[in-house]
């Protein structure tokens, strides 16, 4: 079986070298509700769609050092799956993110044992298409992806993001953040895989279409969405940058403009604390203007 796997993850190579999406395959995965770190709110733009209580998800795999990823974050958008939305003129302090990794030790071609995937953290202040203004503002430090399922990453000491609201106040409000991940030297491409949401299996399985607060989970994306843009995508493949990021194409859908089941948000979350802003914000805020002029 698992040279199987390895012959098609060279199929998958070529696949890739030619510019299509990354390799990604459907499983199924519960919430973790009884775990979350205490914070007083949280923001995640997936879809969690219990059918009956476990819901598709996408394992994207086959990355090469160097490859970015990320997803960006409004705060004061409202969170899918009933969460209270973060308060966008209190909630500036960044404690914790969560993602959903689908890979862990892996086995290599020839039976060779790998730990799991190397990575770094970032946050940066952000556009409203993802894109990083300034220098990152927090990063993790190398760190070793080894856990299956919901990783939770500490932000320690925890982040002010008030240098990043887009209403400059006084108060200033509305920050809004991208978090990348960037896979690191010493990572095989197979034994890297990150999870993002699945709705075209619910829909080609049947299952009504409905998330934790009884709203309708609307598809395809960014066609017919609560927000006007994507908020996961791709920055770096294979040493082709993307400005803007490129969105995560559905796996199910096969049409050139994604028009039938549209484009996966990557399963992340961030904890918030809401302790009001604070200052030292004028000159970024002057930055991000100046994008706009």
């Amino acid at each position: 079986m698992e040279s199987l796997r390895w012959v098609t993850l060279c199929v998958v190579a070529l696949c890739l070298i030619s510019g299509s999406a990354l390799a990604g395959d459907r499983f199924r995965i519960r919430e973790d509700f009884d775990m979350d770190p205490l914070s007083d709110c949280s923001l995640h733009y997936y879809y969690y769609i219990p059918c009956p209580t476990y819901s598709w998800f996408w394992s994207f795999y086959y990355w090469y050092t160097g490859d970015v990823a990320g997803a960006w974050f409004n705060i004061g958008d409202m969170s899918m799956g009933g969460f209270a939305t973060c308060d966008p003129g209190d909630c500036h302090t960044l404690d914790a993110i969560r993602i959903l990794n689908t890979g862990a030790v892996c086995q290599g071609p020839h039976g060779e044992m790998y730990p799991g995937a190397y990575v770094h953290f970032d946050v940066y202040c952000s556009d409203e298409l993802g894109r990083p203004i300034g220098p990152s503002l927090w990063n993790s430090g190398q760190m070793l992806l080894e856990d299956y399922g919901w990783v939770y990453i500490d932000v320690d000491p925890p982040l002010s993001i008030c240098e990043c609201a887009t209403e400059p106040g006084p108060p200033e409000s509305d920050p809004r953040i991208l978090v990348t991940i960037t896979v690191d030297a010493g990572t095989p491409a197979y034994c890297m895989e990150l999870g993002g949401d699945n709705i075209s299996d619910h829909v080609r399985d049947g299952c009504e279409m409905h998330d934790y607060g009884c709203l309708s989970a609307l598809y395809p994306r960014p066609y017919t969405s609560y927000y006007p843009t994507m908020h996961s995508g791709f920055f770096r493949q294979m040493g082709v940058d993307y400005d803007p990021p490129k969105w995560i194409r559905d796996r199910n859908d096969t049409t050139p403009d994604r028009h039938i089941y549209g484009y996966v948000e990557l399963a992340w979350r961030i904890y918030l604390t809401c302790s009001g802003p604070s200052g030292g914000s004028e000159t970024t805020w002057g930055n991000i203007k100046s994008m706009y002029r």
